[in-house]
């Protein structure tokens, strides 16, 4: 999970695991070597001057016939000899002391230092087992690496400074009495805090190879002002990113330290993520003292009674009679007083060795080591929102705390999500300034000022000064926070959130309702919705682009929400899966006029509740896998443009039952499966816009050609093999495309009636020639006849002024055909020919909004 540079510091460190040893842990290798030590010299005496020295037993009377001649008495002439005769000679003691330092000698007078040192030799390596454990040594050696670098970040140092500076300042806002002894308490902890701050020459070691930062010259402090309040989780953020210190030097961070800082936070949040998943580190740790406890029992057990047992006389019986001529011999141990010695000296540091062993092994069951909580950070008023730790980091830190409590401290600044948001605010605050976001600024269309930010962890401060801005755009920002110094932009009247949950403080709120007439909303489920957008009252279109749907009907975040405060929305758009129409909108009924729904392909099964919304005027229903028309547009009496574009219509006999609404001007219904058009369609006496295409008509009735407000009819994409003469009756038709189709000519008619054509596109068809009536459309600014089978353009083209400067598109050769004086007219730009697309492209659903919002003003 980890990189092995992130792992390997360059060498083992002995000195960095001092921070994981409690105090029993030190005194226990103490005691170890002095085990050791004691083994080592008792084994040595035994190596030097082992042995025993034996002489015979005479036993009385004396029955023994030797069988080696006695030496005569004249041998002895010079001095008489005293004392029992033995009849042995050297060579005859030295075997005998061999023999009976094996025979008589017990095994524990021999072995029992060498047996010591070996078990000394065990405890000493079961004591450090868990430091080079391979499931334990490496999140321990990057525990130890990682909080070296907390504690030499300048970041450290930063925010401990400002958490004291805050605490300072609540304090003086609210003096609180404290007793001497707190006082002196407190006092004591500031120069611990000191002492064993960046500056430690334990941490100072650790890990230096692989960073480059400089602890910060001016000193952490920490504030225990108990005066702080859960209000500094949110007003830390402000001041920082509002007015950042920038009185004493170094009060801000160069760009490479909060680099670094924010390296080490992400580092922080892998190392927690891969340690709390697992408590091996405690498992063998435990497993490790449970061990040391019955060793220590089963040395006290067999060692104690044994020491008893070490005497300076033995007596030894050799059974070598016929060699020696004696029985018995009385022996002695020259080392068996320093041996006992030596060996309840042993006893002894085991006996010490063992209590602290029994010690560690209660704090271990008594104490939830698994389980680590900053709750004495929170009652000093620092890092209240540090969150709690579990599993082997829990255990890590507990063994941290025994060294030094503050180590957890300087570690807790990487764990509290206020720390992160200052560092990225800050961040944010230095590479987003006004002058960059001023350079990605641009305009739309209507040219408006529009800004968009993509990906950043925090709204720029700078982004509140910008007064003459119109329209916002968030997209994937983490935390959005919109702040009172939104009052600032006093032009904003559109925003745009793009699955990007956003928290308002209650005075951009106040502002929000005020100002605010457009909201864009991307999320992913219906729960991401935040409630606030319910109380924007002046709001007056609103866009929806989610799952809002489930299988119970609407989302659950939806249901939460009430629209009732929204009594000037205009506009409802909403993009997701629903199943049925929101009942909601009753809420709505006195203000809404155009209602959308893009159901992306998901059909819509419950369209009652458009019958709350009498008032509509622009109905879209595109993507709802509609068959039919729904028979709730019958209530739509006030309805001027409807949009069922991409459903699955195949019939259109409902369309008498439209004739009720007598202001429906626009009507879409391309992208279905219409295989006809009924002669009902004639009592649509006010449309104006009809869009047929990339449907499956073969023919159109004569029905159609009543419509005589008609402007634009669209039919493009269909099977139309002839167009009918009646067209002509189409006198006030501006925009005529039938592309993609099966005409093979068109009729002369076309050209007579329809004077006030501007638009024509017939592309992709098999027509053979154009009439030369073309030249009739003076107003004709648009025409296209590409892929059809024209061989010759007609020269009255050259009459259409209109088509001047590219309104005419065909293909290069064809051009050719015309005489060079025509051709160049058509190719010259016209010098004061109006747009082509000025009218004819404009949305009829937009202009038809807008007379309906007049008119209902």
């Amino acid at each position: 999970m980890f990189a092995l540079s992130e792992l390997w510091s360059g060498g083992e460190r002995q000195g960095s695991y001092k921070l994981l040893k409690p105090w029993w842990e030190v005194f226990m290798d103490y005691l170890l070597v002095l085990m050791l030590m004691v083994s080592i010299l008792a084994g040595t005496l035994l190596l030097s001057r082992d042995g025993v020295v034996c002489v015979p037993v005479h036993s009385f009377p004396t029955n023994h016939t030797s069988t080696i001649d006695p030496i005569p008495e004249t041998a002895f002439t010079s001095t008489s000899a005293r004392g029992r005769r033995t009849n042995l000679d050297f060579q005859q003691y030295s075997y005998i002391s061999q023999v009976c330092y094996h025979e008589a000698l017990p095994w524990y007078s021999r072995f029992l230092p060498y047996v010591t040192l070996l078990h000394t030799l065990v405890l000493l390596a079961s004591g450090c087992f868990w430091f080079h454990f391979p499931l334990t040594s490496a999140r321990i050696e990057h525990f130890l690496s990682l909080l070296a670098k907390c504690c030499e970040s300048p970041w450290t140092t930063r925010a401990l400074s400002h958490t004291a500076k805050l605490d300072t300042r609540f304090s003086e806002a609210e003096p609180v009495v404290q007793p001497k002894a707190q006082v002196a308490s407190s006092y004591k902890m500031r120069k611990s805090s000191l002492d064993s701050g960046t500056d430690s020459p334990l941490l100072a070691g650790i890990d230096t190879a692989s960073t480059t930062t400089q602890p910060s010259p001016c000193p952490s402090t920490v504030s225990h002002c108990s005066a702080f309040s859960t209000r500094s989780l949110t007003e830390p953020v402000h001041a920082v990113q509002v007015s950042p210190d920038r009185s004493r030097p170094g009060a801000t961070l160069d760009r490479s330290d909060r680099e670094q800082a924010r390296a080490l936070f992400e580092r922080v949040r892998r190392f927690r993520a891969h340690c709390e998943s697992s408590d091996v580190i405690y498992k063998v740790y435990t497993a490790q003292t449970v061990f040391k406890v019955l060793k220590f029992v089963m040395i006290v057990s067999y060692t104690t009674p044994l020491l008893s047992c070490i005497s300076f006389s033995h007596v030894c019986r050799p059974h070598s009679d016929a060699l020696i001529g004696y029985s018995e011999f009385q022996c002695s141990h020259p080392l068996s007083s320093v041996l006992r010695q030596l060996m309840q000296a042993y006893v002894s540091l085991l006996f010490l060795f063992g209590l602290l062993a029994i010690y560690a092994l209660f704090w271990i069951l008594h104490k939830s080591l698994r389980q680590y909580s900053f709750q004495t950070l929170r009652e000093k008023g620092s890092m209240l929102d540090a969150p709690d730790l579990h599993n082997d980091l829990a255990f890590l830190l507990h063994m941290a705390d025994q060294y030094d409590p503050l180590l957890a401290q300087r570690l807790s600044v990487f764990l509290s999500p206020v720390s992160e948001t200052r560092l990225l605010q800050e961040s944010v605050e230095r590479r987003w300034g006004a002058e960059r976001l001023r350079a990605i600024t641009s305009s739309d269309q209507q040219g408006r000022s529009v800004l968009q930010l993509v990906a950043l962890p925090h709204l720029p401060p700078a982004l509140f000064s910008f007064s003459t801005l119109q329209v916002l755009k968030l997209e994937l920002i983490a935390d959005a926070k919109l702040t009172a110094q939104i009052t600032n932009m006093s032009a904003l009247r559109e925003l745009h959130l793009y699955h990007c949950s956003a928290s308002v403080d209650p005075g951009a709120l106040q502002f929000l309702q005020e100002h605010l007439e457009v909201l864009h909303l991307t999320f992913t489920t219906a729960s991401e919705i935040p409630g606030w957008i319910y109380s924007l009252r002046g709001l007056q279109e609103l866009q929806l682009t989610g799952r809002l749907g489930s299988e119970g009907g609407m989302g659950r975040g939806w249901t939460l929400g009430s629209l009732r405060q929204l009594r000037h929305l205009r506009v409802l758009v909403l993009r997701g899966t629903l199943q049925k129409v929101p009942a909601e909108l009753s809420e709505l009924a006195g203000s809404l006029l155009k209602l959308e729904i893009h159901n992306e392909g998901t059909r819509l099964l419950v369209l009652t509740g458009l019958r709350r919304v009498p008032g509509l005027t622009e109905l879209h229903l595109q993507g709802c896998q509609l068959e039919r028309l729904p028979s709730a547009l019958l209530a739509l009496s006030g309805l001027r443009s409807l949009d069922l574009q991409h459903n699955s219509l195949r019939t259109l006999e409902e369309l008498l039952g439209l004739q009720h609404l007598r202001r429906l001007s626009c009507l879409r219904l391309a992208h279905n499966q219409v295989l006809s058009l009924p002669a009902s369609v004639g009592v649509l006496r006010a449309l104006e816009l009809l869009d047929l295409a990339y449907n499956q008509l073969q023919t159109l009735p004569s029905a159609l050609f009543t419509l005589h407000r008609l402007r634009r009819l669209l039919l493009a994409g269909n099977l139309l093999q002839d167009l009918p003469a009646d067209i002509a009756a189409l006198r006030l038709l501006n925009e005529l495309d039938l592309s993609a189709n099966k005409l093979e000519r068109l009729p002369a008619e076309l050209f007579v009636g329809c004077v006030e054509l501007r638009v024509l596109n017939v592309a992709n068809n098999s027509l053979c020639c154009l009439p030369a009536g073309v030249s009739a459309l003076t107003l004709l600014s648009r025409l296209d006849v590409r892929g059809n089978s024209l061989e010759v353009l007609p020269l009255e083209l050259g009459c259409c002024s209109g088509l001047r400067g590219g309104g005419l598109l065909t293909e290069g050769w064809l051009m050719h055909t015309l005489p060079p004086q025509v051709r160049d007219a058509l190719l010259s730009e016209a010098p004061s020919r109006p747009s082509s697309e000025c009218f004819p492209r404009f949305p009829s659903t937009q202009w038809s909004f807008h007379s309906a919002l007049e008119s209902r003003i």
